[in-house]
């Protein structure tokens, strides 16, 4: 690659910014003091990864909350970070240290740039040392813009592109994200190492075997290296909690990785002691105006995550009064048709954008009826239909928005479907796990703006979120569960645990309130649908997602 002579004074800026950058950040290691042998760092290192694993019991607890550690590991090519973490590797129990690596590619299409890589994640106790990560595919995606950049205006010294702005954009996003995770008891510790030019170059002409390229851009041109370097300089600035490492002297930076990774498996060890709620909420809290039902603007991307204190909602006579609207039998199948046909025909023009479909609502009031007259016109290679129930001990042991990252609809697979259905959801957070106390008070409460947050990055990748909460009243309710007993094949639809929620139905009924003013965005608003009448109500479900998927597409 090649530009001309302007380039010199681009080169030469780049590395100014660069330096002062990391001269900043590059300070002495602030536990040089404490630093120990290698032979005590090694028996300390494995002696927190046993203890951080025992704290992941075989049983949940609500004052119990084991912490996971997630080890990113960035920066310059050939600057130690291989060594330094088959070092850490070999002073630590290999079998229980988790290693990943990725070297950087395009963001996939309609999906937040982290989906592709929630299946990284370790569980709460696990330690895992994640090569390249989402920062990976950023920094790929941002070198792409920036060099092009610099083709295009070869006369202008430092060009104002829009790669800035994307960097910016993204890194705000992704802070956000990672502090979602921090909150969710997984750790972060975020490394970069650095080398200078000179070192990298002169590596790079040794006899040693060199790796896959990290993101995938030629290190043994200087331009290519400068353009990285202002790139890395505006990262760094925007995000304070990277650990730079000097990878001059390998061996040296190695040890410092090994120091900071046991830094950080012991405050995760720490952070693994019981907390008690009331703290807690004491900490976090901040007290509120009484909420309203008025659809709310997308400030769920706000780097402000301090807990609001909760005051409910006066419950809506939507949800109280519900109505019962008659439909002729003939005329519903007319409709019905007429909607499926036209559902069908916007799902296959969407021009492959990713739908998500949310259903909510009270037991037996037609989520299931619904779906299946949503999918009916639909080849099932186009849909996954996703029955949430109870999380699995191994979904436990995860950020609690991990079990539905992992269910939506991913470029990365061979799969078919970009069409994902969740009856039931990631509410459950706020509704059953709430009135049934299965988690502290402030988690429940916390998680209104992490789901706000969750369902905006959706949308702003250009994934297409449709929420629905179908509402019956409790006589309407009881009918319905007397049929299920007495048709054969509908008992497996009724569990005792339905019953029993009969008596918790205020309970339900305020906590859906308050779910629906809390997270009723411009971006992803809710469709209530409160009707006794199932036919209707099916209707009105198709109506909702044809007029959500024009306004879209």
């Amino acid at each position: 690659m090649s530009y001309n002579k302007s380039d010199e004074a681009q080169k030469a800026t780049g590395i100014q910014i660069e330096k002062q950058m990391i001269d900043q950040r590059l300070t002495p290691n602030p536990l040089s003091q404490f630093s120990l042998d290698k032979d005590a760092l090694r028996l300390a290192l494995v002696t927190a990864q046993y203890a951080l694993r025992e704290t992941r019991q075989q049983t949940t607890s609500p004052t119990h909350k084991p912490t996971g550690l997630l080890v990113l590991v960035n920066g310059m090519e050939q600057a130690g970070k291989g060594t330094a973490v088959k070092q850490l590797r070999q002073w630590v129990d290999p079998r229980l240290l988790k290693v990943e690596a990725t070297i950087g590619h395009p963001p996939l299409a309609y999906q937040p740039i982290w989906q592709a890589h929630t299946q990284a994640i370790p569980r709460h106790g696990d330690v895992m040392v994640y090569f390249g990560n989402w920062y990976a595919d950023l920094l790929y995606h941002v070198m792409h813009m920036a060099t092009t950049a610099m083709q295009d205006d070869e006369h202008q010294v430092l060009p104002i592109t829009k790669w800035q702005d994307y960097l910016r954009q993204a890194l705000r996003q992704l802070q956000v994200f990672e502090r979602d995770l921090a909150t969710n008891q997984t750790k972060l510790l975020k490394c970069w190492f650095h080398v200078e030019v000179e070192t990298l170059q002169a590596r790079l002409k040794d006899k040693e075997a060199d790796p896959q390229f990290l993101y995938q851009i030629d290190w043994g041109d200087s331009d290519v290296v400068a353009q990285f370097n202002r790139v890395a300089a505006e990262l760094l600035r925007q995000q304070d909690d990277w650990i730079v490492i000097d990878g001059s002297d390998k061996s040296q930076a190695a040890t410092e990785f090994c120091h900071q990774v046991l830094q950080a498996m012991q405050g995760a060890l720490a952070s693994s002691i019981n907390i008690h709620a009331s703290a807690d909420l004491k900490r976090n809290s901040k007290t509120i105006n009484t909420i309203t039902s008025t659809p709310k603007s997308d400030a769920s991307l706000s780097d402000d995550n301090r807990q609001p204190k909760l005051v409910s909602v006066d419950i809506p006579d939507q949800l109280i009064d519900i109505k019962n609207p008659d439909i002729d039998k003939s005329d519903y199948h007319k409709q019905l048709a007429n909607k499926q046909s036209e559902l069908a025909e916007l799902l296959r023009t969407r021009k492959g954008r990713h739908v998500v479909f949310a259903f909510e609502g009270m037991d037996a009031a037609g989520k299931g009826g619904a779906i299946k007259r949503l999918v009916t016109p639909l080849d099932p290679r186009e849909y996954q239909i996703y029955n949430i129930g109870a999380p699995m001990l191994y979904e436990l042991q995860h950020p609690y928005l991990w079990r539905f990252w992992t269910r939506l609809p991913n470029e990365q697979t061979d799969r078919m479907s970009r069409i994902a259905i969740f009856d039931r959801t990631w509410y459950g957070r706020v509704l059953v796990e709430r009135v049934e106390a299965l988690i502290d008070e402030s988690e429940w409460q916390r998680a209104y703006d992490e789901i706000n947050r969750f369902e905006a990055e959706l949308m702003a990748s250009g994934t297409i979120v449709i929420k629905y909460w179908l509402a019956i009243d409790k006589k309407e309710q009881l009918k319905r569960f007397e049929d299920r007993r007495e048709t054969p094949h509908k008992q497996f639809k009724l569990t005792d645990d339905d019953w029993r929620n009969r008596d918790k139905w205020s309970d339900y009924v305020q906590a859906a309130a308050d779910m629906l003013a809390r997270t009723n965005t411009t971006s992803a608003p809710w469709c209530v649908i409160a009707t006794n009448q199932k036919r209707y109500a099916r209707l009105q479900v198709l109506d909702h997602a044809i007029a959500q998927l024009k306004s879209h597409l």
